[in-house]
């Protein structure tokens, strides 16, 4: 049970965990003092998380005063299709916005912030800080690792934005705004992909996955789903992960769309891969950044990342090196 515990806490899913082991019935609990651990830990998640949410409340509030309306993507939103939100462990505030909001928001927010980030223009992506909270803007979610899945997500926000297929969350009286089901389960995934082949990912965004999956599964589209996976290039990662979530995770079959019993030894290596590197890769070691001149560092994570593209060619061995020749592109093209 210590183990279990100190695993959880590596891959941010300690709460998830605790609420699993409360519906275990009392003789398969673990010891007391496992038990303490798991409260303490599940207690902070919860003040964390309220004071999150109150926060979220307050800036979508100021923004809409400016005329700036946002989306949350990610984080809080998928939160909500747990059975318990508050035990979901937190990250950042990522609100999604049109070209023009996008500047509205760099304008009003920027000067509020503590601490703000250098912005990729191209992108349209601005991190910062704000009374302790870490901020980041999104005028697109484009990927860096493949222009088919960047074109399909620009079909998706069009239809977020143009097409005004959101979904609303009642966060104590504010409305905020999130992506309806079919798209939001195409952009989790995506996000997946892209910290997947760059830096890692961890349970708990798979979790999140899931649990959008399984929240929406009478209504989904799987139709839509298949027809933008398809032109994404994507289908052989989605039943990897599949394969993985319903083998390792437990999610029930019936509720994981295009499930393939194929890819189970797929599905293992992935398992293996991601409890190595961690959540979000933390397992790796990172200690040389900062310690050297910018152009060795940069010769040192470029040598790493060509190390962990092909391990990754092992589970997915033809999509790997053309987003590894997509991810090395941009990464210079970056740089110039």
């Amino acid at each position: 049970w210590n183990g279990v515990y100190r695993l959880a806490e590596e891959q941010a899913v300690v709460g998830l965990v605790a609420a699993g082991i409360d519906a275990l019935p009392p003789s398969a609990r673990p010891p007391q003092e496992v038990v303490l651990q798991f409260v303490g830990s599940t207690l902070q998640l919860e003040q964390w998380n309220k004071a999150m949410n109150e926060f979220i409340a307050g800036l979508i509030e100021e923004l809409r005063r400016e005329d700036c309306y946002s989306l949350l993507v990610k984080g809080q939103g998928v939160a909500q299709c747990y059975e318990r939100p508050l035990w979901r462990a937190s990250g950042d505030v990522d609100l999604l916005l049109s070209q023009n909001n996008y500047l509205i928001a760099k304008e009003c927010l920027t000067k509020q912030a503590s601490h703000v980030d250098i912005e990729d223009e191209k992108r349209m992506h601005l991190g910062m800080s704000i009374d302790g909270w870490v901020v980041e803007l999104h005028g697109t979610l484009f990927t860096g690792i493949s222009r088919s899945l960047n074109k399909v997500i620009k079909q998706v926000q069009d239809s977020i934005f143009c097409g005004g297929e959101v979904r609303s969350w009642d966060n104590n009286g504010t409305t905020v705004y999130l992506p309806s089901p079919d798209n939001d389960v195409f952009l989790v995934f995506s996000h997946i992909l892209e910290h997947f082949y760059v830096e890692g990912i961890g349970l708990r965004q798979i979790c999140d996955w899931c649990r959008l999956l399984y929240t929406y599964r009478e209504s989904l589209n799987h139709r839509l789903l298949e027809s933008r996976i398809r032109k994404a290039g994507i289908m052989e990662e989605w039943k990897g992960f599949a394969a993985l979530a319903v083998n390792y995770l437990g999610m029930p079959v019936e509720a994981m769309p295009f499930y393939d019993e194929r890819y189970r030894a797929k599905g293992a290596r992935l398992t293996d891969y991601v409890m190595k590197s961690g959540n979000f890769g933390h397992n790796k070691d990172n200690s040389y950044r900062g310690k050297t001149s910018k152009l060795k560092e940069l010769m040192i994570t470029f040598w790493r990342r060509v190390k962990e593209f092909a391990e990754l060619t092992r589970i997915f061995p033809t999509q790997t090196p053309r987003i590894f020749l997509t991810y090395v592109i941009g990464r210079v093209k970056a740089n110039v």
